[in-house]
């Protein structure tokens, strides 16, 4: 998403935010609600096209918001009316906007319950977990296989074992994917959550655990850098011989022993 989507995103979904603050213990339904219309959105091209065109009047996008969703919580009701009176450069990044409204709304409702960090644990090991078992990844992931089939399998791996938010994210993932991959999903997830508790997320894999003192340490040391609370999730590879891999977004800080072997063996050859 660029440019004109972004800025409406953004600004829209700043204005939200004040939704959930006040209305935080409503966010699991506002969000399942919010999947609802983007589900709707991406089974009917005629629908998207017509809440996104630039010449349409932003009343009568309105008015059809109001005609086909006004069961709706009024919550759910207003801001869509704010997202498709706002200005688009795909026609996607609507439904893709009311996506991200969503999980908002259900970290919300996480946030407001007090379990927003073990959400984020959670999703971090769910993450972790596929990662490693690239079969289970597979089978989750494929799209040949009903949605029934791909949430019957998570829920024989992962239920009972999940908070409430987990269990909706994960099933969101997994049974409506759209256009992003799993893994890639989940990570989304979990930088949204640490995002609501305004931190960063440092993904570490090191070759064995950190202890609590190093792991603090490392957050001092990363918060200093990017200038704001840093969570550490770490991963544990064996094969990693020394050192850590630290990745914080799309930056990644390779500092481990196989890593520095390989600028040798390529500063060797090259």
């Amino acid at each position: 998403m660029r440019g004109t989507s972004q800025a409406s995103h953004d600004a829209v979904l700043r204005e939200f935010e004040l939704v959930l603050s006040a209305g935080g213990k409503d966010g699991l339904s506002i969000g399942d609600q919010l999947f609802s219309v983007v589900d709707a959105l991406d089974s009917s091209g005629s629908l998207r096209r017509a809440l996104t065109d630039p010449a349409r009047p932003g009343t009568d996008k309105g008015d059809l918001v109001t005609s086909l969703f006004g069961k709706l919580d009024v919550r759910v009701q207003d801001i869509l009316v704010s997202l498709v009176t706002a200005r688009w450069s795909e026609e996607q990044d609507l439904a893709q906007s009311i996506e991200d409204a969503g999980v908002a709304a259900v970290l919300a409702y996480a946030e407001s319950a007090g379990s927003l960090v073990e959400v984020e644990e959670q999703l971090f090991r769910v993450e972790r977990l596929l990662s490693g078992e690239r079969e289970l990844l597979v089978a989750m992931s494929n799209r040949s296989a009903t949605k029934e089939a791909r949430l019957a399998l998570l829920d024989g791996v992962l239920g009972g074992k999940l908070t409430p938010v987990s269990q909706a994210l994960l099933t969101r993932a997994v049974g409506m994917p759209r256009e992003r991959r799993l893994v890639p999903a989940l990570e989304a997830f979990i930088d949204a959550a640490a995002e609501r508790r305004n931190r960063s997320v440092a993904n570490v894999t090191a070759a064995v655990e950190l202890s609590a003192a190093q792991r603090q340490r490392l957050a001092g040391i990363l918060s200093d850098a990017y200038g704001r609370d840093v969570q550490i999730n770490v991963a544990v590879d064996p094969e990693v011989i020394g050192g850590m891999r630290v990745q914080v977004g799309s930056e990644v800080v390779d500092g481990t022993i196989l890593a520095r072997l390989d600028q040798a063996r390529r500063r060797l050859v090259g």
